[in-house]
């Protein structure tokens, strides 16, 4: 024990700020108890014992093995932690349990032992399910076919743009089968381990194998399935494992077993040519966009648990919804029953369904602050446009034009094409650059100037012109050669660059004609604003006041007496008056 007074005596010499410390605690308790570092001062310990300072000393414990190897410990039990997350972490189980829950998968499994749907809900492909049909004949009989000889193809792969129905053409076809239906995506092999993804392809072989007759449908084929040795990793990885693994049993199907494999692709182009060979995916069946008779025919099908009203025409719904794919038709039958809902009515209008097909081609309607000015320079571009596509004979006839803000676009003019177009004419064509051009003349007509109003204008007649001269060899100087700078996607509608194969000075000839195209497209905007300058100026009226016009108060601005001569498109072709046109 040790007294304050000494501690005090002692240390204030060598170890002042030591000793004060003590000397404060011992003040207040009596006895100090402390860990001191090592005194490397050889009189600190004889002047303690001069003041019969009593000093014990003891020697401070050894630390256990176990703490000293606990950091280390912690540490891989952190990493076994987050190893178990990755693998079987959405299950709860380890990593051998999770890894086989990995391998199994919902692939392994039959979506659905008979589904219900059939070849009566795909409608507007009548193409495709000619050519499939057959495959259900082998599923439901395929004893009948082997008896004589006949396989049926182990592969068919479904190529098309989005929407156009891939998915429920399969789903159409194991519902008329009534076999099982195993339904998984390509990006569902794709795991963090190699191999994998091969363990689930072998899977669901297996168990297709089992069950046959059966179907298996992979869609999204092309995100395992494109061509190897283009990528990263070589031939170990994991997407190639899983298309070695496929192509493998594939190539395992022997001709007694009843297994049909449906893919479906928007990508065609990129699938490694090992698929596409016969004896896998033999095969293929294009599904395009809908024309207009297909397109009457979808909207039938999406339309029979719909409350229709009776004004309600779907002919001219799917008149005037060219480029829509089977999903967006359905979409439009959608957004047209949200609306009549959002409004509380019982039964859905045509004004519904012509508000929801701006909605799904434009966007919604904006609120802009626009001023005077502006908006009588708006009603003056989209009345050049309507007027010239009005007067023009070879132009597509007009729906409505409005100038009210849509979308990224402040006004529209829509016109609806009588029939299908599958050959664009030559003067179809000028007539579309008049079209395009003719909101710029207009302005530069009635107003004097131009504006930035006609960039997007401007930007698609060009485009267009260079198609005519380039790839349809409209020019009679440069005439039928091929002078495109890139390839256009068949399904995207991507244009993928390729080297120019020209000289230099024919891409100026194709410049210059190109711009000889356009200006003569523009000038015959501008004599057609000239010479009906009256009936245009009572379109910009009516326009800025009503802000959207139908066809017939399109006609009565521009053709009052109907004595011009295109206006023979507008009237029906049918001489019948009592029966119209459109009707069933």
């Amino acid at each position: 024990m040790i007294r304050a007074g000494e501690i005090q005596e002692a240390f204030l010499e060598e170890n002042v700020i030591i000793g004060r410390l003590l000397y404060s605690w011992a003040t207040e308790t009596g006895t100090v108890r402390a860990i001191l570092p090592n005194q490397t001062d050889p009189t600190l310990l004889p002047l303690l014992e001069e003041h019969s300072v009593v000093v014990t000393a003891k020697e401070p414990p050894t630390p256990s093995i176990l703490l000293s190897f606990l950091p280390w410990l912690l540490l891989l039990a952190f990493y076994f932690w987050i190893s178990r997350r990755m693998v079987g972490g959405l299950g709860g189980a380890g990593m051998p349990g999770g890894l086989g829950k990995l391998m199994d998968g919902r692939a392994s499994k039959p979506a659905q032992r008979i589904t219900k749907t059939t070849f009566a809900d795909v409608a507007g492909q009548d193409q495709a399910k000619r050519e499939v049909s057959e495959l259900v004949e082998f599923l439901r009989d395929p004893d009948r076919f082997q008896k004589v000889g006949a396989t049926v193809p182990h592969g068919v792969l479904l190529m098309g743009p989005p929407g156009t129905g891939k998915t429920l053409l399969a789903r159409a076809l194991a519902g008329e089968a009534g076999v099982p239906f195993f339904s998984t995506s390509g990006s569902e092999f794709i795991e963090v381990f190699v191999g994998v993804g091969a363990g689930r392809v072998r899977r669901m072989f297996e168990e297709a194998r089992k069950q046959a007759p059966a179907l298996i449908f992979i869609d999204e084929l092309d995100s395992i399935g494109r061509t190897r040795g283009t990528g990263v990793g070589g031939g170990h990885d994991e997407r190639e494992q899983t298309l070695n693994q496929i192509l493998a049993e594939m190539d395992g199907f022997s001709d007694r077993e009843a297994v049909v494999v449906l893919a479906a692709t928007n990508r065609p182009d990129v699938l490694d040519p090992a698929l596409l060979r016969p004896g896998r995916f033999d095969r293929h069946v294009t599904l395009s966009l809908p024309d207009k008779t297909a397109r009457r025919a979808i909207l039938d099908v999406h339309a029979r648990h719909l409350s229709l009203d009776a004004d309600v025409d779907l002919d001219q719904v799917a008149s005037g919804t060219p480029g829509f794919s089977g999903a967006d038709l359905k979409n439009l039958l959608n957004e047209g029953a949200i609306t009549a809902a959002r409004h509380s009515a019982s039964k859905i209008t045509m004004a519904d369904l012509d508000e929801a097909r701006d909605k799904v081609m434009m966007g919604t309607v904006r609120t802009l602050a626009i001023q005077p000015e502006e908006k009588h320079r708006l009603a003056v571009h989209e009345s050049g446009h309507t007027a010239v596509a009005f007067y023009t004979p070879n132009a597509d006839p007009l729906y409505k034009v409005t100038i009210i803000p849509r979308g990224q676009s402040l006004g529209s003019t829509q016109m609806l094409p009588t029939n299908e177009r599958h050959t664009l004419p030559e003067a179809h064509l000028r007539g579309q650059l008049s079209t395009l051009l003719a909101g710029r003349a207009a302005e530069q007509v009635l107003l004097g100037s131009v504006s930035s109003g006609a960039d997007d204008d401007i930007r698609r007649a060009t485009e267009l012109a260079r198609a005519m001269i380039s790839r349809w060899g409209m020019d009679p100087e440069l005439g039928p050669i091929d002078l495109r700078q890139s390839v256009e996607h068949p399904f995207l509608g991507q244009q993928i660059a390729q080297p120019r194969s020209f000289a230099d000075e024919t891409a100026a000839r194709i410049d210059q004609a190109v711009m000889d195209l356009l200006h003569a497209a523009e000038k015959e905007s501008l004599d057609l604003i000239k010479t009906h300058r009256d009936a245009v100026d009572r379109l910009v009226a009516k326009l800025e006041t009503e802000e959207t016009l139908d066809l017939e108060a399109i006609k009565s601005c521009l053709a009052p007496d109907n004595t011009v001569a295109p206006f023979a498109k507008y009237l029906p072709k049918n001489t019948n008056k009592s029966e119209p046109e459109n009707s069933k």
